[in-house]
Order: C-alpha cells, then sequence, then structure tokens
C-alpha cells in the first residue's frame, strides 16, 4: 500500500466524518482549550504547543489540523519512545472521545510551530485556531514561555 502524506489523512478524515454526520458541522460550544501554552526554545527553532483539549459532548470529536499566524505552519505531532528511542512523528488526527480529554504535553502529542514569527517571545500571546473533521473550528489564545515553561 501506498504511503499517504499528511494532507490526504487529513482530507480522508474529513470526507469520512461528513459522510458520518451529514455534512453539517457540530457546534464547537462543547469544545474547549485549557491551559494552552507554547514552549519557545530560541528563536530559530520551531516552539510546541500543549494544552487540554475537552470535549463535553455526546459525539466524538477529530481534531485534523491546526493554524496560527504566528506560525509558518502548525503540525499535530505526537513523542514516541520505541527500543529506547525517542522520535517526533506527524499524526493526521486525535480524536476526542464523548465527555473526555486529549492532553497535548511534552512527551506525547503537541502542536509543532514551524518557523515562529519574530514576535514570539517568552511572555508573549499567540493566537491558534484548531480544525475539526466536520468543518467546526475552534479559537484559542496561547501564552509564550521559556524553555522551562515559566
Amino acid at each position: 500500500m501506498p504511503a499517504r502524506g499528511p494532507a490526504v489523512s487529513r482530507l480522508i478524515a474529513t470526507v469520512g466524518a461528513l459522510l458520518l454526520i451529514g455534512g453539517e458541522p457540530l457546534p464547537a460550544a462543547d469544545l474547549h482549550i485549557d491551559a494552552g501554552w507554547l514552549r519557545m526554545l530560541m528563536p530559530s527553532r520551531p516552539a510546541a504547543g500543549y494544552f487540554v483539549l475537552r470535549n463535553d459532548g455526546s459525539e466524538a470529536r477529530v481534531l485534523v489540523g491546526a493554524s496560527s499566524p504566528d506560525c509558518e505552519s502548525l503540525m499535530l505531532h505526537q513523542s514516541l519512545s520505541e527500543s529506547g528511542q525517542e522520535r517526533m512523528v506527524m499524526v493526521a488526527s486525535v480524536t476526542v472521545p464523548p465527555h473526555g480529554a486529549v492532553r497535548f504535553a511534552p512527551g506525547g502529542y503537541h502542536l509543532m510551530c514551524v518557523s515562529p514569527a519574530v514576535a514570539v517571545h517568552p511572555g508573549g500571546k499567540v493566537p491558534v485556531t484548531l480544525h475539526f473533521a466536520d468543518g467546526a473550528t475552534l479559537d484559542a489564545t496561547f501564552s509564550v514561555m521559556g524553555p522551562t515553561g515559566k
């Protein structure tokens, strides 16, 4: 089977979700971001975004992407440990169970902000939009922290 890129995987997830729910986006009112922050190591390096995504609704929600005007691109990533080796992989989607939450935290799922804008610095704020397979979006403002999370 040929490998699929992240864009193709997101498209497949989006089409599948739209077919399941009849093409109507579910309201984003049941989705919440808690404690959103971006860890800035240094201006020339990607920054990582962490938060808790809660789903207070009765149906699973599928996160398929993120965007920010302060990042050249903002991707869904996951840190994995396999055979004693740490590595990061891009993921096409993350499912948030009904009445549940998914934690985006160091060592697990996170957002990867590639080429952060010059204005991104510890003590600042970054607007982030999460994109879901059903077409819903969720906006939040993330605080920017330094390497130690302060």
